[in-house]
C-alpha cells in the first residue's frame, strides 16, 4: 500500500467513531499493537527530543524500504507513534520525505492533543523523516 493509502484507511478508521473518547481509546489500542522496539534500543541515542514522553525510534533500511519500530513510555504517545509507523514502515524513503502529513488534520488529531503533545507528533514526524532522509542518502 502506498502511503496515501494508508492515511486514507486511518482517515476512514477514526470516522467511524463518535467522539473523542473512542478515538483516544482507538489509539491506545493502535499502541498496543505496536512492533516493540529491541531493548537495545531504547537508549538515549533514540529518544525522539521534543517530547514531552519518552518516545524512542529505531529505523533499519530493508532492501530499499525503511522498517522502523518504536515504543513510549505513555499510552497515548504510543498510539501516536503506531499510527505514524503504520503510515511511514516498509515505505521507500523518497515517499517518505515527500509524504503530505495532512491525514492528521483530517481525523482532528492535532487539534484535540495538548500543546505540548502537539509539538511532540511534530517532532516525531521530523524524527521519522530525518531517518528517511539518511537512507535516501545511502541509496543514491
Amino acid at each position: 500500500m502506498t502511503i496515501q493509502e494508508i492515511q486514507n484507511d486511518i482517515i476512514d478508521e477514526f470516522s467511524m467513531f463518535e467522539d473523542w473518547e473512542e478515538r483516544y481509546q482507538y489509539m491506545i489500542d493502535l499502541g498496543k499493537t505496536l512492533p516493540l522496539i529491541d531493548e537495545q534500543y531504547k537508549t538515549e541515542d533514540y529518544i525522539i527530543k521534543g517530547c514531552q514522553s519518552k518516545v524512542w525510534v529505531h529505523a533499519d533500511l530493508d532492501g530499499d524500504r525503511v522498517v522502523f519500530t518504536a515504543d513510549s513510555d505513555a499510552i497515548i504517545t504510543k498510539g501516536i507513534i503506531a499510527i505514524l509507523i503504520r503510515v511511514f514502515s516498509n515505505q521507500h524513503p523518497k515517499d517518505i520525505i515527500e509524504a503530505n502529513m495532512d491525514f492528521i488534520d483530517k481525523i482532528g488529531l492535532k487539534e484535540h492533543l495538548s500543546p505540548t503533545r502537539a509539538n511532540g507528533l511534530v517532532s516525531m514526524i521530523k524524527q521519522l523523516k530525518m531517518y528517511a532522509i539518511a537512507y535516501q542518502t545511502q541509496l543514491n
